[in-house]
């Protein structure tokens, strides 16, 4: 008879050790102890700008980083912001402008990830993940997020936020535009976004802009997201699983489509039920 196998208890520590660690490391990447600001485009009041900074709690010590690579005048769209925010903050505002090549510099993507609010302006989201796809920068701005920084954006700073990012493009259109006139399937051009918001897709402009058909749109590719849909002059705060709504308009929020089928006649879809929300300021929401 084969003796039983005893694991010397030093070994036993280690391995709960490690598995221990691995576990809280999985729980503090699946709850962040920073917030996001998500605005939705348009003018940006003090009072909006004002609570950016409530919510990001800056210390003296503390710095804001901007990333303007969303825009084609990042210089201008930097100039902007900080004229707006010197007025509101007396915390150091740096413009890290990345191209391709200094996205790669781990020492300029060590000083976005110490920033303690990081706002990303408004231009074209598909530019500006260019830059930073598969980049040290990424990394920075997720790893912020996770040790407890702000991350805010506009516009296209906006759509970068989830994990599925609208691109704006339509797949069976060649023309670009601003809205969608139907709502069909395999339609909707996505890219990979920054990733921070992983169970929800964001739209911005909303309102404004009519843009009901192409969230719907990434309802029935998405069914599982949760799709927030952010007006002008407005924001969405998030805290983990919690959001809240700022600013002057609305906040649309579709979520669990149910019944949905997809014609192979002109890829008409058709859903036989969902949930809709309409949110103004002050009010708040949880996503899965």
């Amino acid at each position: 008879m084969k003796k039983p196998l005893y694991l010397p208890y030093s070994f036993v520590l280690f391995i709960f050790i490690t598995i221990l660690g691995f576990s809280s490391t999985v729980t503090h990447a699946q709850n962040p102890k920073g917030k996001l600001f998500i605005i939705g485009g348009g003018d940006r009041s003090d009072e909006l700008m004002k609570q950016v900074l409530e919510v990001a709690d800056l210390k003296a010590t503390d710095y804001i980083v901007v990333l303007p690579m969303s825009s084609e005048e990042p210089d201008g769209s930097f100039q902007f912001f900080k004229d707006q925010m010197v007025k509101l903050t007396k915390n150091p505002i740096v413009m890290l402008n990345f191209n391709t090549e200094t996205a790669q510099n781990k020492k300029l993507a060590d000083s976005v990830q110490k920033a303690k609010l990081i706002f990303i302006s408004g231009g074209d989201q598909v530019r500006f993940m260019k830059v930073v796809h598969n980049t040290p920068i990424k990394t920075a701005i997720q790893k912020a997020y996770q040790n407890g920084s702000t991350i805010s954006g506009t516009s296209a700073g906006a759509a970068v936020m989830s994990e599925k990012m609208i691109t704006g493009n339509q797949k069976l259109e060649k023309e670009y535009s601003g809205t969608f006139d139907n709502i069909r399937h395999d339609n909707l051009e996505t890219a990979e976004g920054l990733g921070l918001l992983k169970t929800a897709i964001i739209d911005q402009h909303f309102l404004k802009r009519n843009r009901y058909n192409r969230l719907l749109s990434a309802m029935v590719e998405f069914p599982n997201l949760t799709g927030i849909g952010i007006d002008e002059a407005t924001a969405i705060i998030v805290r983990n699983n919690q959001i809240e709504v700022a600013g002057d308009s609305e906040v649309i929020v579709i979520k669990n489509p149910k019944g949905i089928v997809k014609s192979k006649k002109n890829n008409l879809i058709s859903i036989e039920n969902l949930q809709m929300g309409i949110y103004t300021a002050g009010q708040k929401f949880n996503i899965k």
